[in-house]
């Protein structure tokens, strides 16, 4: 009778393991199956087309609003134009106004000045053709060269479509450098309005910013040209959390 037990008792757990076991195995066939299409990076299709409409539909929203813009900025203009026409006093002030607002890089401008490209370094025969960006690795030296341009008296600069302005930075952000909060990628064409001989000079100076630029071999090609146009800053601007204007004394 114990005998019968005990058969009945191990027999009873060896039918329960058995059970976890397929259970167990079954989990985790579902899982890896549910994972499977997200390896590698992958994403199956239909998780991607909700984001992709949606991706679609702000463009066409965003594309609506800068035209949008543009018209209304081209009335603003004429309806400036005309009152300063009648008015000193307003057009000497919008003049005022309209170098503030090239200042602060909010207008599109143009004029002479450098057009200045970098690219990677041509891969050696035989080397890895996934290397990491040479120029990623010395980010560092995109605001060098930004700064040497300024020092120089460049007026207005842009690194790849994305106008420099106070608020602009230049990180380097996973593998991408960001610039303006953007992830960018090598090549980087730099465009600056200025006297084009004199930031020339000043960027290729002995022991300067292209001396270090080259010593990496980071590939340049420098060309100075009559009409370069750089784009207004598209980020957006904040209002001041912190500064505020000094009051004058006896206000």
């Amino acid at each position: 009778m114990r005998g019968n037990i005990a058969v009945n008792k191990y027999g009873g757990m060896l039918v329960v393991s058995l059970l976890a076991v397929c259970i167990g195995f079954a989990i985790s066939v579902q899982i890896t199956s549910g994972e499977m299409p997200d390896q590698g990076g992958l994403v199956p299709i239909g998780k991607v087309a909700p984001y992709q409409d949606e991706l679609e539909r702000l463009q066409l929203e965003r594309d609506a609003m800068t035209e949008d813009l543009r018209v209304k900025e081209e009335r603003l203009a004429a309806y400036e134009k005309e009152a300063a026409e009648e008015d000193t006093f307003f057009a000497t002030t919008l003049s005022e106004l309209e170098r503030y607002k090239m200042a602060a890089g909010v207008v599109d401008v143009v004029g002479p000045g450098l057009i200045i490209t970098l690219d990677d370094p041509l891969p050696m025969e035989g080397a890895e053709q996934d290397r990491y960006s040479e120029i990623m690795t010395h980010f560092e030296l995109l605001l060098g060269l930004v700064n040497r341009l300024k020092e120089a008296g460049a007026e207005a600069v842009s690194i790849n479509g994305h106008r420099v302005v106070n608020l602009t930075e230049i990180v380097l952000a996973g593998d991408n450098v960001n610039i303006n909060a953007r992830a960018t990628a090598p090549p980087y064409k730099i465009l600056a309005i200025g006297d084009p001989d004199t930031m020339d000079s000043a960027i290729n100076i002995k022991h300067g910013i292209m001396s270090t630029i080259k010593y990496y071999s980071i590939r340049v090609s420098i060309e100075k040209s009559d009409t370069v146009n750089i784009a207004r800053y598209n980020g957006s601007v904040t209002g001041f959390r912190y500064a505020r204007a000094v009051e004058e004394a006896g206000q």
